[in-house]
């Protein structure tokens, strides 16, 4: 008797039976496993060329070359806000390797976002140096509530490459632990959902007690310089978008190596049939531990590529809300697709930005009727919309 056939994720089809002898062997459609080695096609080479292009030479063109009264001039307002959208696109992209092709919804996203962010503000804060309001070597809201000496926390704040480490190890600790406990006991579904956002919401409780030393209600902010320069100069903005896009575009492709492996179709398994996974011998424990940690250490990097642009880190950031919106963005985009939560974070929040300008009362209205109307219709988000289009002419 011979072994049921697989599905591209290398699971038996579900329902599927033994093919008997003499019956033909079904062929895979060019862009199955024939294609799986191929990192993107060469107009998927193009497009990120294409993006690279705009990242590195239109946008900083359009800025710094362009005088402000051109009527191609792209204003340094419009450079932050792109540069803060391309750090949720990477939390977007987090979000959609471990739901999308996981299976595993997280709301609780925005905690390690936020602790990317303050990472990077420890950093920031001490920079300032003296120039802050009380000429102390120590952060002003220290100063205000009467601290003597830095706490052991801040131990490496004034070195940059310590909390880049930090930005990364903490989040990615944090991840590990709490995803060791929650899988081996196979919390999954809502339960586990509900979980990450209990998990975050008592961690922005935390971070709202001024005696933790990291700002109490008011964060970080007030920030001065990076590396000894100044972060309020339009050269220094264009930088940091620059550095933005590359990162989103590197993770981009870590993302689409990651799921054209062999590596990508067991998760692609395990989101489909996750007890099949297991009786072909694969432990989905090590491949969902895996993916959770690198997502979250994927949304600590935005976090602190988000600080110096925004140039506030509070624990706002860690509300339910927040997560909830990084979910929104991958599902309007379109889960499991990669560039679709990329177009939902910038659909979503350009969207937010006109209505929040516009009609400041009615955002959340219009957000919720946008998660409920692409739940109902367009279960595939907007890529799947143009997907189903192109399918429809072909």
């Amino acid at each position: 008797m011979t072994a049921p056939p697989r599905n591209a994720s290398g699971v038996p089809p579900k329902g599927g039976a033994a093919i008997g002898p003499g019956e033909p062997v079904p062929r895979l459609p060019l862009g199955g496993l024939a294609r799986r080695g191929l990192l993107l096609g060469p107009s998927g080479w193009a497009v990120v060329a294409a993006a690279l292009a705009i990242i590195t030479l239109v946008v900083p063109g359009l800025n710094l070359l362009l005088p402000a009264g051109h009527p191609l001039h792209l204003s340094d307002f419009y450079v932050g806000l792109t540069g803060k959208i391309l750090c949720y696109a990477i939390c977007a992209l987090a979000m959609d390797l471990i739901w999308g092709y996981t299976g595993i919804l997280s709301l609780g996203h925005g905690l390690f976002f936020a602790l990317g962010g303050y990472g990077m503000g420890m950093y920031l804060m001490r920079q300032i140096g003296r120039d802050g309001n009380y000429k102390s070597d120590l952060p002003d809201f220290m100063v205000f509530l009467n601290w003597k000496s830095l706490p052991w926390t801040w131990g490496l704040s004034d070195s940059f490459i310590a909390q880049v480490l930090v930005v990364l190890l903490v989040p990615g600790l944090l991840a590990l632990v709490f995803g060791w406990f929650a899988f081996r006991s196979r919390i999954k579904g809502v339960y586990f959902s509900i979980i990450t956002q209990a998990m975050t919401f008592a961690a922005m409780l935390l971070f709202f007690r001024n005696e933790t030393g990291f700002g109490g209600n008011n964060g970080f902010t007030d920030f001065k310089r990076i590396l000894g320069h100044p972060l309020a100069t339009e050269n220094m903005r264009v930088l940091l978008f620059v550095i933005t896009g590359c990162t989103l575009l590197g993770f981009y492709l870590m993302a689409r190596a990651i799921v054209n492996s062999r590596y990508g179709r067991v998760l692609q398994a395990i989101r489909d049939a996750e007890t099949r996974v297991m009786f072909t011998g694969y432990n989905p424990l090590a491949y969902k531990l895996s993916i959770w940690v690198l997502s979250a250490m994927m949304c600590a990097v935005a976090g602190a590529l988000y600080v110096p642009q925004v140039g506030i880190i509070n624990p706002g950031e860690m509300s339910p809300a927040a997560s909830i919106e990084i979910a929104i963005w991958a599902a309007v985009g379109g889960r499991a697709t990669l560039i679709g939560p990329i177009v939902g974070a910038f659909f979503v929040n350009g969207a937010k930005s006109w209505f929040t300008m516009a009609f400041p009362e009615f955002w959340l209205y219009f957000l919720g009727a946008l998660f409920i109307a692409v739940t109902l219709w367009l279960p595939q988000g907007i890529v799947g919309l143009f997907q189903r289009a192109k399918e429809g002419r072909a």
